[in-house]
This record gives structure tokens, C-alpha cells and sequence, in this order.
């Protein structure tokens, strides 16, 4: 009697998985969790943004329409609209990133993205990705309700879309580091009031800065801002206050430098490792 061939042997049920050279289904999945954090209170972090705005555009139409009639030859609500979407569109992707860090951070559930192999990069791809999505996102609800009030045909979809995403993009990366930083609201909150919110409403969204004296107009130059919506107002209408290819050069460059400051913040765990 011969005795019976041995069984193979059973592959182990909790082996170590193998990734490539990026963890696509981990970086996916964090994308997604972070989009639908947002959007399970869509009242308030896009619809809200919409009626600010709008309120922004009625109040300034209305208050300053009558005086000022035309802006470098362009309707005063023409001049206005692009300006108010772009800082609509940009606050909200700050928000987005810092708030989501913060409150890990606070509530102690961060360790949740960290235990996953996840790496830095993967970390920082989905963090920043969520927060140019909200940020379009909100551009085009703002947009889309403004447009019954806007005359000018847009001139340039390309440099609406660039300007757009490299806004989102560089104000995300922003929220990154404040949220990183940041280990109470109030550091926060001290980002947004004195950072964030005065470049945003000096940098020409209101006004154009061909009206400064020479030394504001130089200094408005210098404000980021300034290029995202000057270059956002171009595709919307055509109309300028500086040179559109130095502002996408100089967003371009600002989004690489934040991205790999970030990237070091996070292989380092700065501020999110006991």
C-alpha cells in the first residue's frame, strides 16, 4: 500500500502584501475619504461659499457699480466676478487641508492615515488632490451662479482652468503646512485672519492695482494672490494687470517649492508623530 502524497501546503492568509511604486488603491482610497468629508456637509463648505460670495458681489455691484462704471474698459461686474471666484476658490482649499489635519490631530484619529502603508508622498498626493477638488469645485458653483449677471463671453477656458487649479493647488499645499503646524484652532484661525485673508482681499480683486501709487503697485506684485486672480480674471475676460506668462511661471514655481516643503514635513512627521 502506498502512502498518500503529502497536500501542498496552504498559502498564508495574512502574508505580506507587495505594492509597486505607488500604492494607488491606498492613495484612492485616502483621496476619496477626504472628497466625501467635504461633501457630507456640502451646505457648508460649498454651498455656503456660494452665498458669501454672492452676498460679496451684490454688495460691492451695488455699492460701487454706480460710481464705477468700467475697469480698464470692462463692466465693473465683469472686473468683479472672476475676482470674487478666485478668492472663493482659494480659501476653501486652505480649509479644506488644514481643517481636515487639524482635526485628526486634535480628535487623535491621525494615526489612522499613518498606520496604512501610505508614503509620504502618497500622504501628501491625496491631502492636496481633495483640497484643489474642493476648491474647483466651489469655483464652479460660484461661477455657475454668477453667470446670469456676466456679460463678457469668457476669452480664455485654458487659462480659467490653469489659473484654477494652480490656486487650488498652492493654497492646499498652504493648508497642509498650517495644518501640520498648528496644534490648537487658534494657530489656526491666526493663519486664515492674518495670513490668508488680507493677501486675498489686497491683491487686486476689488480694484485694479494700475490705480496704486507706484509703491503698492510694486508691493501688489509681490502677493501671490495677486497673480492667481489677475491671471483668472485674463481667461475670464480677457483684461489683465500684469503679464499672464510671469504669473504661470511664478505659480508654477510656488506650487513646486510648497510641494516639496511638504513632502519633507511629512517624511519627517513634523508634528504628527508623539
Amino acid at each position: 500500500m502506498t502512502p498518500p502524497s503529502p497536500l501542498p501546503a496552504a498559502a498564508p492568509i495574512n502574508g505580506p502584501r507587495s505594492y509597486g511604486a505607488v500604492n494607488w488603491r491606498g492613495l484612492w482610497t485616502l483621496y476619496l475619504k477626504e472628497v466625501q468629508r467635504f461633501l457630507k456637509v456640502i451646505t457648508q463648505t460649498v454651498l455656503a461659499p456660494v452665498v458669501t460670495t454672492l452676498l460679496f458681489f451684490a454688495v460691492f455691484a451695488l455699492a460701487l457699480g454706480g460710481a464705477v462704471r468700467q475697469i480698464g474698459g470692462l463692466p465693473f461686474i465683469d472686473f468683479l466676478a472672476p475676482g470674487l471666484i478666485m478668492m472663493a476658490t482659494t480659501q476653501n482649499a486652505f480649509a479644506n487641508t488644514s481643517s481636515s489635519l487639524m482635526i485628526s490631530k486634535i480628535q487623535g484619529n491621525i494615526v489612522d492615515v499613518l498606520m496604512p502603508p501610505l508614503s509620504a508622498g502618497e500622504l501628501l498626493t491625496a491631502y492636496a488632490l481633495a483640497g484643489v477638488t474642493r476648491g474647483v469645485l466651489v469655483a464652479s458653483a460660484v461661477g455657475i451662479a454668477m453667470l446670469p449677471f456676466i456679460t463678457t463671453p469668457v476669452h480664455n477656458g485654458w487659462a480659467v482652468l490653469y489659473y484654477a487649479v494652480a490656486g487650488s493647488l498652492i493654497l492646499s499645499l498652504t493648508g497642509i503646512i498650517a495644518g501640520l503646524w498648528s496644534q490648537k484652532f487658534d494657530h489656526l484661525a491666526a493663519v486664515t485672519n492674518f495670513v490668508v485673508t488680507p493677501l486675498a482681499f489686497l491683491s487686486g480683486t476689488f480694484y485694479s492695482v494700475q490705480q496704486l501709487p507706484a509703491f503698492w503697485y510694486a508691493a501688489a506684485h509681490a502677493n501671490p494672490f495677486f497673480f492667481m486672480i489677475d491671471g483668472f480674471r485674463y481667461g475670464m475676460t480677457g483684461h489683465t494687470d500684469g503679464d499672464v506668462a510671469l504669473g504661470a511661471g511664478a505659480l508654477a514655481i510656488a506650487a513646486a517649492a510648497l510641494w516639496g516643503f511638504c513632502l519633507l514635513l511629512f517624511r519627517r512627521g513634523y508634528r504628527l508623530r508623539p
